[in-house]
């Protein structure tokens, strides 16, 4: 097995959880904190990436420009990331001033069956001999079969590892299992895990990732991530160390991060909440937690039956403007019944 990587993820996805309110101090002193913990790259900025800043998604305090030039500036041993989406981000506005402002290594993102929405981008990365990429977020409304046929995709577009997102935390422990197995076995380049927390199992199961040959555990310090947050990396390590498996990892220096800096940069403890549950139970993307709950209050009605009615509709990243219709329409269930009973007698 390949030498285990950690992606700390913890001022991307994070940002979701403080809706994007990341200050360049948080930055500077999570980067400096975490420069020597052994980490393989610390990835920066929206939650949702690159370009994503948006009246839609949230709006970051700082620019993509911002965030990285601060980050870039507080890492030495550590290479810098960052996320993209395409449709969020382009190669001319995202990707190339990213690599001018010191950028080491980027991930690609997409939806679980939409892998060719990433080829020109993995392979313009790769021409410019920078480490990239490939992610399949809501990995679990997609077959295993078609998940390793995307991610041979990616492989073939240039990517040096594809990472699996558990982005609703909905994954099962067999769930894992099978689907890192089968990749392992498929692929040439390195697997990686990216969980979440939303079914108390984000540790767990990247941990049976890592057993099934997932090379990269993509996580974030406190947990701190979408909804229920990712996979607590100071505690995986622990595991990890627990089971006699070395790594990278300079848990000390995890700890101490986890207990000076991150109180300042969460305000509050984002862990496992009734409505995280439900939205894994449903299989709906964890940063819609935010927006469930505020659309949940315009409407007065109930947010665990937004994220009920989301999962019905398999709604993905990116439709956060039905989290909205649902609310509206749960709200006037007589309109509702009236208006199909209207159509009805029309046809």
């Amino acid at each position: 097995m390949s030498k285990l990587r950690f992606f700390d993820s913890t001022l991307r996805d994070g940002s979701h959880a403080i809706q994007h309110q990341l200050t360049k101090k948080n930055i500077e002193d999570y980067c400096l904190a975490m420069d020597s913990a052994g980490m393989y790259t610390v990835i920066v900025g929206h939650g949702n990436g690159l370009g994503a800043s948006s009246l839609q998604v949230g709006l970051s305090l700082l620019s993509d420009q911002e965030m990285l030039v601060t980050a870039r500036k507080n890492l030495e041993k550590t290479k810098l990331g960052v996320y993209m989406i395409p449709g969020f981000g382009t190669i001319h506005d995202n990707i190339q001033p990213a690599i001018e402002y010191g950028v080491d290594l980027f991930t690609i993102g997409c939806h679980c069956t939409e892998a060719d929405t990433t080829k020109q981008h993995i392979e313009y990365v790769a021409k410019q001999n920078k480490e990239v990429y490939g992610v399949l977020m809501m990995y679990h409304m997609a077959s295993t079969e078609m998940i390793v046929d995307e991610a041979l995709k990616m492989q073939s577009y240039g990517a040096k590892g594809v990472i699996i997102m558990d982005s609703a935390g909905a994954s099962t422990p067999e769930l894992v299992k099978r689907t890192v197995s089968n990749l392992y076995e498929k692929l040439d380049i390195r697997i990686g895990f990216h969980s979440h927390n939303n079914l108390g199992l984000a540790v767990a199961n990247a941990y049976i990732a890592y057993q099934e040959g997932a090379s990269i555990i993509d996580g974030t310090l406190r947990g701190f991530g979408a909804g229920a947050g990712n996979c607590q990396l100071e505690a995986f390590v622990a595991l990890m160390e627990k089971n006699g498996i070395k790594s990278n990892a300079n848990l000390y220096r995890m700890l101490d991060a986890s207990e000076e800096i991150m109180p300042g940069i969460m305000g509050n403890d984002f862990g496992l909440s009734p409505l995280s549950i439900i939205s894994g139970m449903s299989g709906v993307f964890s940063a819609f937690k935010i927006h469930v709950e505020r659309a949940a209050k315009e409407f007065n009605v109930d947010p665990r039956d937004i994220f009920i009615e989301l999962g019905k509709r398999k709604v993905v990243g990116g439709q956060e403007d039905m989290i909205v219709e649902i609310a509206e329409k749960l709200s006037n269930p007589i309109k509702v019944d009236s208006t199909a009973y209207q159509l009805g007698s029309l046809l």
